[in-house]
């Protein structure tokens, strides 16, 4: 690989296809379709400039430990990794949802909170849940889930969840309610230190193209 190549890492799905706009507004675009190509690394029409296709979870250290030069992560995932070793210059105001609390509807939520009862919570975000209820003074034991989070309340594995939420219509199928905002979450451009010093003039140009072409409500 060419030294002064720009690797940027991205996520499939809403991210990937968020940042679009973001490289175009740079001047650079995606040269194959993710959903149809089996490449992880894709190219763009600038040769200097490629992408590679990681898990949302691991975009942050593919940027921190020098895989890729900068990438695009979620609040949601940073707050989990641990992101203080990276630089974050954007809030690209991208991929926006929503971090919150739900139960079953027949759940006293509000009660359980107030009468200082152990509520059990079930989330893959264990770090935001711990900081969440530790702030407010609430007794929590964490189940750690990696999917199908909705199901924990309905067979009784536990009180509440921890889960992102868009519009809530998966929450409102599975007659769960949202019963706490914890935090908004949209998605971040995060960088690499060393990256930014050995390749300052392209990263720099690339951040000033995001941070022009975000959408408004970012700024």
């Amino acid at each position: 690989m060419n030294p002064a190549t720009i690797t940027l890492a991205l996520s499939k799905g809403r991210i990937f296809d968020e940042t679009l706009p973001l490289l175009a507004a740079a001047g650079i675009e995606v040269t194959e379709d993710p959903e149809r190509s089996r490449k992880l690394i894709l190219p763009t029409s600038r040769p200097e400039v490629r992408v590679v296709l990681v898990r949302a979870t691991d975009v942050p250290t593919y940027v921190e430990q020098g895989g890729a030069d900068l990438g695009v992560a979620g609040l949601d995932v940073l707050i989990e990794h641990g992101g203080a070793a990276l630089y974050q210059p954007l809030d690209l105001g991208i991929a926006r949802c929503r971090m919150s609390v739900a139960t079953r509807a027949d759940f006293d939520y509000p009660a359980a909170v107030r009468q200082g009862s152990r509520v059990r919570v079930a989330t893959k975000y264990t770090a935001i849940a711990r900081q969440h209820f530790a702030d407010k003074g609430v007794h929590v034991d964490l189940i750690k889930l990696y999917g199908s989070m909705e199901l924990a309340p309905l067979t009784g594995l536990a009180d509440a969840i921890v889960d992102l939420v868009s519009t809530g219509s998966t929450l409102k199928a599975n007659q769960l309610v949202e019963v706490e905002r914890i935090m908004d979450i949209s998605s971040r451009l995060v960088v690499n230190q060393a990256a930014l010093k050995l390749k300052r003039e392209p990263i720099r140009r690339l951040i000033d193209a995001f941070g022009r072409a975000r959408p408004e409500q970012a700024s």
